[in-house]
């Protein structure tokens, strides 16, 4: 097994190296405006990716950075379907074969256009065992690579590069970014691409463990028992010391939203901006909407996936019919 994304830090240099190769393969997702409040503010539809959702950045700097020795090896994910999504785009396009473990209860949705993408998808129970354990595992079995959804600096420094994206969009660093954290891999990176600007990681109520940590100065635990959410995309129950050594240095404080906000932001996004949002892509928009997060002209908030089955989704939406 290969896991030499332990073996260095993420760097600013990094994103920027990210960015370019991002530059190459797609164009940048919309960035638009969005009142709230009365304050005009902007929101990065990363939802619009092309597998709904920002992974795919960093799942293709860290695949496209593999040797030809690691590619032939292929690779191995934990993920519960957007990172899934990304690292079964990168591997089809690139002609690596992808082992990907995922929750048995993840959204249809992200199972079935992760296999569709060509990837082998190995179930496992989200309460009951440990995912990095059979991540682990597996890659070493098959001595391929372990590419890591949040813990990775090649990660760390792909999702990054939707902040050089934001900063060359406005034709200014933004004051402040609101982004949905799960691990932090997308707050890390944000972090290094924008070093002048206010990163706010957003999370589940419950779930809130990147907020914990920064509270404590040391890395804290959702606990064994953390309550349902219907963000799946951001059940992390612990960040992770590569994130947390940028996060602490970078992020003041950590805000999180209720179940309701998240339903709420994602009806917003439906009607106002007619972008159709998982929960879990929802929660920075929904801690804006409910007026946790000071906003300026200068706040971009950013929508990270779109993946949510259709019928969850209808019925969020007719919630307030």
């Amino acid at each position: 097994m290969t896991d030499s994304g332990e073996q260095r830090a993420p760097t600013r240099e990094g994103v920027l190296r990210a960015a370019e190769k991002m530059a190459a393969l797609l164009p940048p997702s919309p960035l638009l405006p969005v009142e709230i409040g009365g304050v005009r503010a902007w929101v990065k539809a990363e939802c619009l990716q092309p597998v709904g959702a920002f992974k795919i950045r960093g799942a293709w700097h860290r695949l496209s950075d593999l040797s030809p020795e690691e590619s032939a090896r292929g690779v191995v994910a934990v993920s519960s379907g957007n990172h899934a999504q990304g690292v079964a785009w990168a591997a089809r396009r690139l002609g690596i074969r992808a082992d990907i473990v995922m929750p048995a209860d993840a959204p249809r949705v992200k199972l079935e256009r992760t296999r569709t993408l060509g990837a082998n998808v190995v179930l496992y129970d989200r309460m009951t065992q440990d995912r990095e354990a059979i991540g682990r595992a597996l890659a070493k079995e098959k001595q391929a690579t372990l590419v890591h959804a949040f813990a990775d600096p090649w990660v760390i420094e792909g999702q990054g590069s939707a902040g050089l994206e934001i900063a060359a969009q406005l034709g200014r660093e933004p004051s402040r970014i609101l982004a949905c954290c799960g691990g932090g891999g997308l707050t890390a990176g944000l972090a290094l691409a924008c070093p002048e600007a206010e990163i706010v990681p957003v999370e589940p109520e419950g779930w809130d463990d990147v907020a914990r940590s920064l509270a404590a100065g040391t890395i804290q635990s959702v606990g064994s028992a953390p309550p349902p959410t219907a963000c799946d995309a951001l059940q992390t129950f612990a960040t992770q010391p590569i994130n947390f050594a940028v996060l602490k240095e970078r992020c003041r404080f950590g805000l999180s939203a209720t179940e309701a906000e998240v339903r709420e932001a994602q009806r917003f996004a439906f009607s106002q901006l007619r972008l159709v949002l998982e929960p879990g892509g929802a929660a920075a928009l929904a801690a804006a909407l409910a007026g946790k997060a000071q906003l300026d002209e200068g706040t971009v908030i950013m929508l990270t996936g779109g993946n949510v089955d259709p019928r969850a989704f209808a019925q969020v939406v007719w919630q307030a019919a």
